[in-house]
């Protein structure tokens, strides 16, 4: 256990034993820095991790008081419903009206994809990117063109290492961000006509790949929780015999779960059993709140059948799309895939990237943005409470910036959309995270931006739209 975790677990027990009540004052940084021993840094950790918990509030020029105890939405408890059949989708309207609504200059983005640009040093990336250009070879513009450049792919490789996970550099394309290795991957182990597992409720570009290549979609019940239901899965592998299984087991995209390690063990076991391809999404896994990165599915793979894809367009360079997928024993047919459709990923882009992760400075910046992550939530769930109708649920991830509110039953989450975006806010309504329209009442958002006065009364605003969509 780290200092920090060990000062926060302190704090806690103070809070709930009713020693530190509810509005109550914590001691300033510099007070209990001296007193304890410990660095700021140590302190704001702490408080940052306190925060994310739900337990503590920061005050503008004011500093940390415990939350009141209404301070929290409950936690949903119940589990999605698997879906019977497989499905043949028609997804790609829907989703296509909503994006293009939530990615204006003007919109309180809750409903963007994205987190904030301001939150990246691209200043000193772009110091790379031009460094990179001024030594850039003509050679080096069309040499190891599908697969990415080695430099960049041994950088990643090392990356996994930190982690004990042994990942081939030969194993690792480059791609135009996670979404292409993600397509790639899904495109290199099935055919048309094939089935596909996912989540249920599941990230849309699932749904809009799968309609794309002429697949059908298999929902499998997953907990708002604790992820995939693995007995659910069983059923589906034997009644549905899918191609794939496209995943996101940590930090997933809309509900912000993740699946503890042992269940992640036993689906990579599960699928191994079956010989059926996990295709795993982990663009959030850098992002994590807590000690430690959760340990991907990949870590478990002994077979070569998880095909991991990632980025770092959410945890450095947004617009610079540079992403991979580590593809195991499917690594030669993604990289035919890449060469017959985008052939290559910006040379330029790959060598900037790859020589501002050579000069260090990488994990420091993670470590701020994890605060700042960690910091927006923990300001966004206390404005849900204060706001949003009785009975509204919420989840509480551990990382990324995603988190999926359960609006009072009979709440219709598209209006609430429709409704909000004439008042320049915007939400993703959880019909676009089902290939069979579910969640209904059900709507992500988005804490990848500051919390500033704006974004404050936008919450506070879709709360009373919400109350006023609440049936009786």
């Amino acid at each position: 256990m780290t200092l920090y975790e060990n000062l926060a677990n302190q704090l806690e027990e103070s809070i709930r034993s009713g020693a530190l009540q509810p509005g109550a004052r914590l001691p300033s940084v510099r007070r209990i820095s001296s007193s304890r021993g410990v660095s700021p840094a140590t302190v704001f950790q702490a408080y940052y991790l306190l925060e994310a918990r739900g337990l503590v509030r920061a005050r503008a020029r004011a500093g940390y008081f415990v939350a009141a105890e209404n301070g929290e939405v409950p936690q949903p408890q119940t589990a999605s419903a698997s879906g019977e059949n497989s499905v043949e989708l028609d997804v790609a309207d829907r989703v296509f009206t909503l994006l293009d609504s939530v990615m204006k200059r003007n919109i309180v983005p809750f409903g963007s994809p994205i987190p904030s640009p301001a939150l990246f040093p691209l200043p000193r990336l772009g110091k790379s990117m031009a460094a990179a250009a001024r030594t850039l070879s003509p050679w080096a513009t069309v040499d190891e063109m599908s697969p990415g450049k080695q430099v960049l792919r041994r950088l990643i490789a090392a990356r996994y290492a930190v982690d004990g996970i042994t990942v081939r550099v030969d194993e690792i394309v480059i791609t135009n961000g996670a979404l292409e290795a993600l397509n790639l991957a899904l495109a290199s182990v099935t055919r048309p006509g094939d089935a596909v597992v996912v989540e249920s409720p599941t990230f849309y570009g699932a749904l809009q790949a799968i309609q794309r290549l002429g697949l059908r979609a298999v929902e499998v019940s997953t907990h708002p929780h604790d992820g995939l239901d693995l007995a659910a899965l069983g059923q589906a592998i034997a009644r549905h015999q899918p191609k794939a299984c496209w995943l996101m087991p940590t930090f997933q995209n809309p509900l912000g779960c993740t699946m503890p390690e042992d269940r992640k063990r036993e689906l990579v076991a599960l699928l191994a059993l079956h010989r059926v391809p996990l295709i795993e999404d982990d663009v959030y896994g850098e992002l994590y709140f807590g000690p430690r990165r959760p340990l991907p599915a990949k870590a478990f793979d002994r077979e070569g059948l998880v095909l991991h894809c990632s980025s770092y367009s959410k945890t450095l360079a947004p617009g610079y799309r540079i992403g991979w997928t580590a593809a195991g024993l499917h690594a030669d047919a993604v990289k035919r895939l890449k060469l017959s459709t985008t052939l290559a990923t910006s040379a330029p882009s790959q060598l900037g990237l790859a020589r501002y992760l050579a000069g260090g400075g990488y994990d420091r910046h993670l470590r701020k943005l994890r605060e700042q992550l960690a910091h927006q939530y923990a300001g966004a769930a206390h404005a849900v409470a204060r706001h949003f109708p009785a009975g509204t649920q919420a989840t509480r991830p551990d990382g990324g910036y995603m988190f999926w509110i359960v609006l009072p039953e009979g709440t219709d989450a598209v209006e609430l959309h429709r409704r909000a975006l004439a008042q320049h806010v915007s939400v993703a309504p959880g019909p676009m995270f089902s290939a069979s329209g579910q969640f209904g009442n059900c709507i992500r958002i988005n804490f990848g931006h500051p919390l500033d006065a704006r974004a404050e009364r936008a919450l506070e605003q879709l709360g009373k739209l919400a109350a006023q969509l609440v049936p009786g």
